[in-house]
């Protein structure tokens, strides 16, 4: 089968590298899923399908475990929040508002989340990618202001958004209380930064597969890129599947 993989790593949380030079994993997927939308349209029937795969990745693994209050973070990381005026602008160019931020999470147990949910072993009909997941958990901490550190507020997200059952939201409650599988996402993080190098988030491996057999070395990049880059991608590697 051929078809263009894109393997994308991010946080749940945002990052302010510098003043000049800001991060956010929420606009990096926007910015992404407007691509995709536009490719598949200027290509219509002819366009290979696209498989998008989002790994975790952790930036302030000490944040508190259910985490902190949104300025008090920033005053002790930066000294102020000042630096999310510029994103907050940029990300509404990308309809990622950011209209009701209130904490800085600590995000193991939202992965830990997206993993129960995307399990392949999960015997449901209702089987969110982790691009749902993860449009979900962020619509809840940005624009909702919900607190994506909590065990409930992440119950609550599967069963009200990503369809669990109300036998699979009392054991996703127990899976998150006892921090299963918490293990299995680090291993995730450390096998990202060893295959593809990843540093920082949003990282991006776009690549294309015909068959079993890879069409040439992936393009790997970081930052929350135009969606006119990912769209010229997605065209020339379509090129060379047609």
């Amino acid at each position: 089968m051929k078809k263009i993989f894109a393997i994308a790593s991010l946080c749940i949380a945002t990052e302010a590298m510098s003043t000049s030079k800001k991060i956010s994993c929420y606009v990096g997927q926007k910015k992404l899923n407007a691509a995709i939308e536009s490719f598949s349209q200027s290509s219509e029937s002819t366009s290979p399908p696209l498989s998008i795969e989002w790994k975790p990745y952790i930036i302030d693994p000490n944040t508190k475990t259910d985490g902190e209050e949104f300025e008090a973070y920033n005053i002790r990381r930066w000294g102020g929040s000042g630096w999310t005026n510029g994103l907050k602008r940029s990300g509404r160019k990308a309809g990622a508002n950011f209209s009701n931020w209130k904490t800085w999470p600590n995000t193991l147990r939202a992965h830990q989340l997206i993993a129960y949910v995307t399990n392949p072993e999960r015997k449901s009909e209702n089987k969110p990618t982790t691009s749902e997941c993860n449009a979900a958990i962020f619509d809840a901490m940005y624009e909702r202001g919900e607190n994506v550190s909590l065990v409930d507020t992440l119950v609550k997200i599967g069963t009200e958004r990503l369809g669990l059952s109300t036998c699979e939201a009392d054991d996703l409650k127990v899976y998150l209380e006892n921090n299963v599988g918490a293990r299995d996402v680090m291993k995730d993080i450390q096998m990202g930064r060893r295959k593809y190098q990843i540093q920082g988030v949003p990282f991006f491996v776009i690549g294309a597969v015909d068959g079993g057999e890879s069409l040439g070395q992936p393009y790997g990049f970081s930052g929350a890129q135009d969606s006119s880059t990912f769209v010229d991608i997605f065209e020339e590697l379509a090129g060379k599947l047609a």
